[in-house]
């Protein structure tokens, strides 16, 4: 293999350091920003891949909370200072993958997930579960929405997925690392899980806020992205749930389960097709699937034949775009030509979204390549840009996007090293709490003791 590093030090882009928005890295030196590189191997790709799309979190992260941004650009009335609580839960997963390829050190991701976490100590929170957007200068909460202005419990999930893997990660007895998990394990156990079945329904509810109360009205029921929001409430150690709320809530609906073939691939659960495949990857940045199973479904064959029959669908393309094929498919929710949408089979716009695709490298590796080669090699002048791939394309309009979201870019750089390495299922999985939950809930997976 050639010596990725020489390759680096020799293709660094010429962007200019005054780009709009651009933060100086809490590392005392930067991640370069790279061009394309030709002939790289399978394994080089991947870490130009990853490493570049770290650069949203590490660079581009809020110079006083040091949280995900939103989104790189300024769209939809969001100002500079919005960050994202699910999308920084993202975020310092791709930390931890920073610090075990060697991109940043040790002592340096340590000291800035400690400064996010003493943020959110101080920050809003609402029966200790944080809101969808924070402003990431003064820890107040922005709202998402003219009602949702309070606690988003999804949201929270997700960075608490994050955290707990940064806590099993930073288990080294120093100053800092303990501190660290200290302040993760405080914040975790301030959670209120059972507030959110809204008086003792056998259901978990999405939003709450001490100024609308509970008029969101939103029970969270599957299948969709979140599943991990039941295995982490039934998992606390404080104000659990117990499994009834996810056998009568999560397991309830008329969407749930599915067991329909489609281009001879079988669906478990959910949507027909599948859904966005965002589906298949927020939940499980952390939870293994490999191997995962409870009453209802294998996790493994859920997430495998749902990526498969989103590709399949691409390259059948019933309604004809343009660029759909076995080296450009992926649909998922992302920014599009006409705004932002949910894309699947089902709501196909012409936009395929690149975290789509690599964010499913541990389920079709072969085929996820081809998209990275061809994202890379061959539209790369059009979607390669200084925090990885855009977040989105349509070829038949001629529409290449200029943003990055925390939420689609964090998957890229987790699910490929899940499926390099395991190194993200293998620590989530390894909490204590997490296995109880798992065995309360009714699931067998090869990392339960």
């Amino acid at each position: 293999m050639r010596n990725l590093s020489l390759l680096i030090l020799c293709s660094i882009f010429t962007y200019s350091c005054q780009a709009q928005n651009k933060q100086h890295s809490p590392d005392p030196y930067t991640i370069p920003v790279l061009g394309i590189i030709p002939g790289l191997s399978d394994e080089e790709i991947m870490d130009v891949v990853q490493r570049q799309t770290f650069r949203y979190f590490w660079d581009f992260a809020h110079p006083v909370s040091g949280m995900a941004r939103e989104r790189s650009n300024v769209a939809f009335d969001y100002g500079d200072e919005v960050v994202t609580t699910g999308g920084t839960g993202f975020g310092v997963m791709a930390t931890v993958v920073a610090v075990h390829r060697g991109w940043i050190s040790r002592d340096s991701a340590a000291h800035h997930i400690l400064r996010m976490v003493k943020f959110l100590t101080k920050a809003d929170a609402y029966h200790g579960v944080f809101p969808h957007w924070i402003n990431g200068a003064t820890g107040q909460t922005i709202p998402f929405s003219r009602k949702d202005d309070g606690a988003d419990l999804v949201e929270t999930s997700y960075l608490f997925q994050g955290l707990l893997t940064v806590r099993q990660f930073f288990n080294r007895d120093t100053p800092v690392e303990s501190e660290l998990r200290n302040r993760i394990n405080w914040l975790w156990n301030d959670i209120e899980w059972d507030w959110f079945t809204r008086g003792g329904e056998k259901v978990l509810y999405w939003h709450w806020s001490p100024d609308n109360g509970w008029s969101m009205n939103f029970p969270i029921r599957g299948y969709n992205e979140c599943l991990i929001t039941y295995v982490l409430a039934a998992s606390a150690e404080r104000h659990p749930v117990d499994a009834d709320v996810y056998h009568h809530g999560w397991a309830k609906s008329n969407f749930f389960k599915n067991g329909k073939e489609y281009y001879k691939h079988r669906l478990p659960l959910g949507f027909d097709y599948g859904g966005p495949l965002f589906f298949a990857h927020y939940s499980f940045l952390g939870l293994d699937p490999y191997g995962l199973q409870d009453s209802y479904a294998n996790y493994w064959e859920q997430n495998v034949n749902h990526t498969l029959i989103n590709r399949a669908y691409c390259i059948d393309n019933p309604k004809k775009y343009t660029g759909y094929g076995r080296s450009t498919w992926g649909l998922t929710a992302s920014d599009n030509h006409e705004g932002y949408s949910a894309h699947s089979p089902e709501n196909d716009l012409g936009v395929i979204s690149p975290t789509a695709a690599l964010s499913s490298f541990p389920y079709t590796p072969d085929y996820s390549m081809q998209v990275m080669r061809n994202l890379y090699y061959n539209l790369g002048e059009k979607i390669w840009s200084e925090y990885g791939f855009v977040d989105a394309f349509n070829e038949s309009e001629g529409w290449y996007a200029k943003s990055h979201l925390a939420i689609d870019q964090g998957p890229i750089i987790v699910m490929i090293e899940n499926y390099r390495s395991r190194l993200l299922w293998d620590l989530f999985m390894s909490c204590e709490e997490v296995q109880g939950g798992l065995k309360k809930l009714g699931f067998t997976s090869p990392h339960l003791k």
